[in-house]
Parts: structure tokens; sequence; C-alpha cells
């Protein structure tokens, strides 16, 4: 079995390399030169448990090469980002562009899978652009869509774990698709439609989106009302039938961030609380920002000088280097516009360079400030706010610092509540 994999990011890479492991002669392309020199290396070119070394030994091993071009194989898998537009439409044209790609090369019997987040309808429009562009495979070659559901930071696991919806665009070409993934996943392989798989990724995020919106609106009524919203939902959780999230400043990622705004596009009217979910979220962020400008106002009158400030945490999640759709990065680009004439030391100890901000090592930028504001709960930062506090204002908005005293079992209250298989909280930020 030879497979061609599009796209070689956060999920391409990943799926590209436990196929590899599992037997499957897999090549790998991608338009960017540096993240296929890297592959080549056997390097990662973002941060992912375990994932490094299955690299290099499926590099290693021959199983796993990588170019900028596709090569003829027997499955190709369009593993590439789908954007969306200034007004939220969702953006295909990657998707398009890899199926155009790989068009010459496919052969009869054939499988072209799309795992890329899409429209309703857009397999279905990829199967028609392939026909119509080559009318002697109509009929004899299969098509279907299978969207990944992981969590970065546990990607490897997940990928072979975790139950798949395949869904063709007809039942021949499930029946195909189900036989390929079912070569490395162990998880069950759900039949149904193209559409309906299309629809079930929308639905399992805009879900996720929702459900941590509740928790972040949660979150400001109790600021607002004095109330401790961790102890709060700590205490409501208790109730067997009852589950929320733990808030944080938004909601980032390119998955729980992006995909409910394919079915706001498609079904405005339909879709009132999905989108009203998308304001939440978006605006915690804001929020979020104003309370840090807040704190540097009063702490300027009440000292008579400006604060130095630590803005801890720029990934979407704990633990990880991914910055897409990062509030944390939205917020620390706001509190320098409000907060500029303070002294600001911003960390990220998941990424080495930023394009745009100056980095601080997370412990000297914690001594340093007055205001310390924890935006990702990664471990690195756990146990800070022990050591040195004295006179520092502390603004946690992920609930790195938190004890309330009532947590029955915090591990089962995570679970429950959405935790990874860590156990570890997912706070309001997380995404995928």
């Amino acid at each position: 079995m030879r497979a061609c994999f599009m796209g070689l990011g956060y999920i391409g890479l990943p799926t590209a390399v436990v196929a590899a492991r599992n037997g499957i002669q897999v090549h790998g392309c991608d338009i960017n030169p540096e993240i296929v020199a890297k592959t080549m290396k056997g390097e990662l070119h973002f941060v992912e448990p375990v994932l490094g070394d299955y690299l290099k030994e499926t590099v290693a091993n021959g199983k796993l090469k990588a170019s900028v071009t596709p090569e003829v194989s027997d499955t190709y898998l369009i593993v590439v980002p789908t954007p969306f537009k200034e007004n939220h439409e969702p953006d295909i044209k990657y998707v398009q562009s890899a199926s155009e790609m790989v068009l010459p090369l496919l052969k009869e019997g054939d499988l072209f899978i799309i795992e890329s987040t899409s429209p309703v309808g857009t397999t279905e429009l990829m199967a028609k652009m392939i026909f119509n562009k080559r009318p002697e495979l109509n009929g004899k070659i299969y098509i279907a869509y299978c969207p990944e559901r992981v969590l970065p930071g546990n990607i490897v696991y997940e990928l072979e774990h975790n139950d798949r919806v395949i869904g063709g665009i007809d039942e021949a070409s499930t029946e195909k698709a189900a036989a390929f993934y079912s070569m490395f996943v162990k998880g069950r392989l759900h039949r149904t439609n193209a559409r309906t798989a299309e629809m079930c990724k929308l639905t399992e995020n805009s879900s996720r989106d929702i459900e941590i919106a509740f928790a972040n609106e949660l979150s400001i009524m109790c600021d607002k009302a004095g109330i401790n919203v961790w102890e709060l939902i700590n205490l409501a959780n208790r109730h067997p039938r009852v589950h929320i999230l733990r808030p944080g400043c938004g909601v980032g990622g390119h998955c729980i961030a992006v995909d409910p705004y394919f079915l706001t596009a498609d079904f405005p009217a339909e879709s009132q609380l999905i989108s009203k979910a998308r304001e939440v979220n978006n605006y915690k962020a804001f929020w979020c920002a104003e309370k840090i400008h807040k704190a540097a106002v009063e702490f300027e009158n009440s000292n008579g000088r400006k604060p130095s400030i630590a803005l801890m945490g720029l990934a979407f999640k704990p633990d990880i280097d991914d910055l897409r759709e990062s509030p944390a990065q939205h917020i620390v680009g706001r509190v320098c516009q409000t907060c500029s004439s303070c002294e600001l030391y911003i960390s990220e100890p998941y990424v080495k360079e930023h394009k745009v901000f100056r980095l601080t090592p997370y412990r000297e930028a914690y001594e340093k400030a007055d205001i310390v504001v924890f935006l990702v709960g990664h471990k690195y930062f756990a146990g800070l706010s022990g050591t040195n506090a004295e006179g520092k204002k502390i603004l946690d908005f992920c609930g790195i610092t938190v004890k309330t005293g009532n947590e029955k079992n915090t591990s089962d209250i995570r679970n429950k509540a959405g935790g990874n298989k860590n156990g570890s909280a997912l706070p309001g930020s997380i995404g995928r």
C-alpha cells in the first residue's frame, strides 16, 4: 500500500508517521520546502510528544519520504488547512489546490480521502471537479471524507485509538476508506455518507465551543458578583449530571475557534446559539485584556509609577507551541497597545523566538513583574505564584494557581468536564 499525504502540518505529519509505522509506504508532500527538508532529516517542525522519535524511525527505515510534489500512490489524503476569510466564510482553496495537484496521478482503483475540515458538500464538490477533468475515472475510483479528532499533546495515541467517522460518496468508497484506516486505527470505524461525516466534524467542535462559552460567560458574571468561579464550578460539578468546563481567556486552535464559522456561514438563520457562543468566546479575550489594563492603571494610581507586567503564555493550550488562533497571543498584542509605557515581559517557554514579541524566560519574567498574568496553564508555570509572590498582583485567567479546597476528586471532575486522557484540565482557551 502506497499513500500520499498532501500536507505535513499538525495533523498530516502525525498521521503519515502513524501510517508508516503500520506498514504503509508513505510519501509526504508539502509546499513549504523547509518543512520537507526537516521531515527528511527526521526533525519535527512543531512540539508533539513521542512523534519525534517515530518520525526519525520511519525516515530511517525508508517508510516515509517527503518532497514538494506528490508521487503516484494507491491512496491520496488531503490534509491541508481550511482557513476562513475576513467575513468568516470558509475558504477551501487549499483543499482544491491539493486535489488538483494529485489529479494527473489518479488511476483506476485509487482511493481519494479528504481529512481537512470542510463545509458540508466539499467532498462531493471535489468529486465533481475530478470527474469533470478526468471523466474516464467516473465510477472507477473511491472518494471519501474522514475527519480527524485529536488533541495536540496526545496526537499519536489518539490517532491510533480514537474512533473514526468515515463517509464515502457511495457505499463502495466508504468501505474502501474503512479498509485503509483499519490498517492503523485501533478505534471503531463508523460508516456513514460524506455529507454526514463533514457535518459531524463541524458539530463536534461547535458543541465544544458552546460548552466553553458557558464557562467563559460564567467567569465574567462571577467576577462582577465577587464569586470565585473555580470554587463555584467545582461545587456545581458535584451534581451527577452537571459537567461544566473550566474557563480560560478565550478559545484558540484551528478547530474549535474556526469550525463553527463553517456552520454560521452556510446556515446563518439556523445557527443562533453557535453564533452567540463564538461572540462570547471572542469577547472573553477582549475582557481579559481590559482587566489587565485596569490592573495597570490601579497600580500606577497606588504606587505613583508604571507597573512591570509579566504575560505568561502565548500558545492556544497548555504545553504545546501551537499559536494558531491563540487568544493569549491576541491579548498580549492588545496589552502592548494599551500598556505600551509599561515594562512588559512576555514569556512562552515552548517557543524559541517570536516574529513580533521579544520573549523573556518565564522565571525572569515572573520575578521582575509587579503584575503577573497567567494566560496559559503551562506546566512550567505551576507553583510560580507561591515563590516570591509578596507584593505581586496575580491575574489568573487559566486556573493554574487555583486551590478552592472543595475538590472531591480533581482528575474526575476534569475528565468528566472534557479533560484529556492524562486528566489535565481543559480551560476555555483550548481548541484543536
